[in-house]
């Protein structure tokens, strides 16, 4: 496997429509955080995710867990690192770290499962996917097959 790459990260800054009555960012916005990061770092890894889409393929949630450390105030940037800690035969999984100014916010794990868009039955990730990501695998995960012999799901 090719040397591990600089992990992805977006920033983007707090909004005061985000902030709940205690003065935070409102927790279920992390997972919407997250979200714009993902379509950022796919963007920037792929290009236009509608053309994946249109080649039979589409990428879902599967299973989300964020872990709240800190909370984020209005007007402070956000930084979301993407670290991929897995890449499975249909699914990937995808470790968010929400940091402000190095101090840790939240973290969390989010699984993907790749499907056809058509019948919405999982499918075998595309391998220029696999390809693509592989080299930013965190240290922690690891392909299919690769040192195990595991075929996870």
């Amino acid at each position: 496997m090719p040397g591990m790459r600089e992990i992805f990260a977006h920033r983007l800054r707090v909004r005061y429509s985000e902030c709940d009555q205690q003065g935070v960012v409102f927790n279920g916005h992390y997972l919407f955080f997250y979200d714009v990061a993902l379509t950022e770092m796919w963007r920037a890894l792929f290009g236009d995710y509608a053309q994946m889409v249109d080649q039979g393929y589409d990428l879902v949630v599967a299973e989300a867990r964020i872990r709240f450390r800190e909370g984020a105030r209005f007007d402070e940037l956000l930084e979301v690192s993407m670290p991929v800690a897995h890449l499975g035969t249909t699914s990937m999984v995808v470790r968010p770290v929400f940091r402000i100014d190095g101090r840790l916010i939240a973290d969390g794990e989010v699984r993907h499962v790749f499907i056809d868009p058509a019948s919405k039955a999982k499918k075998e990730m595309p391998p220029q996917v696999r390809s693509v990501l592989e080299p930013y695998l965190d240290g922690a995960g690891q392909a299919a097959g690769a040192a195990s012999g595991s075929q996870s799901p």
